[in-house]
């Protein structure tokens, strides 16, 4: 070791980080015991089988980097190939937090100019278009004139509708608005993307420009909750925005009003896939299986809950690697059961990635599935 570094060292043996590139939190990264654990648990490393691949690899590159391994694009395939669906932390023995590693890694890796062509490609768009589609379409296409011009200025409760939901799957948005319309829910006036793929992908200071966009825009309306139907808007406003907004998810708004929905029967059996960013990331797991059993039959799949598996397009994974990510989709739905009529899920990223999946069975968003139950 040279005189210099021996200089840098702290009483624990480590560098100080002032002196390296890279800036983690080295508690969460020496966390990781390196118990292979995560290995058997990855979605990643399941479909591609390379070591670099799977969460113990992904901290071992990142600790490398902390020790003075230069960044460099060797380390792309590996960090931004994560999903970041949160399986390995639920299963850590020793409580480690990969995705937030992976994540602030990759926030490192931007500042260094490290990145992938996807990332950057998915940074514009967000940055020059509002969306993380590049669509040049008004947010609120989905509505008419006549309803835009109708809407409320101010109000307490603001549905966020997602990039997904706006230019992806207009009818999602149509519906679910059209629900929460009754009760006093208005839009924002002019809402850009959530920030998610951007924090997923590093680019965290972009992100903050988004976030206080969209602050602005909530409290020019006075709002207070904020009800979103996405999985990933749903993670990064309840935990990337200020404490002080309410947000609930769509199921969650939903089981907590069915007794006004005035919900019908339907004579069907159906499926849930658990989102990784709403279920295992945040706990919700009750409400849509609530909203769902009040209407139909539930038959759940093999894998669920906090042991769901990802449906492979979180992460910037289905940008970066879309081969992987449809993989991780097909591997998915083995787990559907036999003699369901639908899989219904929560998060319109989940639907487009199961429904590109190709399986025989379709694949609805929860909000359809209340649609029906209320024509």
């Amino acid at each position: 070791m040279k005189n210099e570094e021996r200089k840098n060292e702290n009483e624990t043996g480590e560098k100080n980080s002032k002196e390296l590139p890279f800036e983690i939190d080295r508690r969460s990264v020496y966390k990781c015991v390196q118990c292979g654990t995560c290995r058997s648990v990855c979605p990643v490393f399941d479909a591609v089988g390379w070591e670099s691949a799977n969460t113990r690899g992904r901290m071992l590159i990142i600790k490398s980097l902390l020790e003075g391994r230069p960044p460099s694009e060797d380390v792309l395939p590996s960090l931004a190939s994560c999903t970041t669906c949160g399986i390995c932390a639920a299963k850590c023995p020793a409580g480690a937090n990969p995705p937030e590693v992976v994540e602030a890694a990759r926030a490192q890796l931007v500042k260094c100019g490290v990145t992938t062509e996807a990332q950057e490609n998915l940074k514009s768009a967000v940055i020059t278009y509002g969306n993380s589609f590049g669509d040049t379409k008004s947010r609120k296409h989905w509505l008419s004139e006549t309803e835009r011009s109708k809407l409320p200025e101010k109000s307490e409760y603001v549905y966020f509708v997602g990039c997904f939901d706006s230019y992806r799957y207009p009818e999602f948005a149509k519906k679910t608005f059209g629900i929460l319309q009754r009760f006093g829910v208005t839009l924002l006036p002019d809402e850009q993307c959530c920030a998610s793929p951007l924090l997923r992908t590093g680019f965290t200071e972009d992100a903050e420009k988004v976030m206080k966009h969209n602050l602005e825009q909530i409290r020019k309306v006075g709002a207070h909750t904020i009800i979103t139907s996405c999985a990933g808007c749903y993670t990064t406003l309840k935990n990337n925005y200020p404490e002080e907004l309410r947000v609930i998810s769509l199921p969650e708004f939903l089981a907590e009003h069915l007794e006004e929905l005035n919900l019908k029967k339907l004579d069907f059996t159906v499926t849930y896939h658990d989102p990784c960013h709403l279920g295992r990331h945040n706990k919700v797991y009750n409400a849509p299986r609530k909203v769902i059993q009040a209407i139909c039959t539930l038959m759940e799949m093999k894998n669920i809950k906090e042991n769901a598996r990802c449906c492979g397009g979180g992460g910037g994974v289905r940008t970066g690697y879309p081969d992987i990510s449809l993989e991780l989709a097909r591997t998915r739905l083995k787990d559907v059961p036999e003699g369901v009529d639908y899989i219904v899920t929560s998060c319109p990223l989940c639907v487009r990635n199961l429904r590109d999946a190709g399986g025989d069975i379709e694949v609805i968003d929860i909000v359809e599935l209340v649609a029906m139950a209320i024509e």
